[in-house]
């Protein structure tokens, strides 16, 4: 997958939030988003 360039529309997304419930890129039409991960924090080290 190619890297999304500063500033550009992201794609479609649909991904479990930190209560487990599924929220969408639909969902914040209008608004900025910010995410933010951490690939390795499941796991060891």
């Amino acid at each position: 997958m190619a890297l999304i360039a500063a500033g550009a529309d992201a794609p479609d997304f649909s991904l479990p939030n930190q209560d487990g419930k599924t929220v969408k890129k639909d969902d914040f039409a209008g608004r900025y988003v910010l995410l933010w991960w951490y690939p390795k924090a499941d796991t060891p080290g």
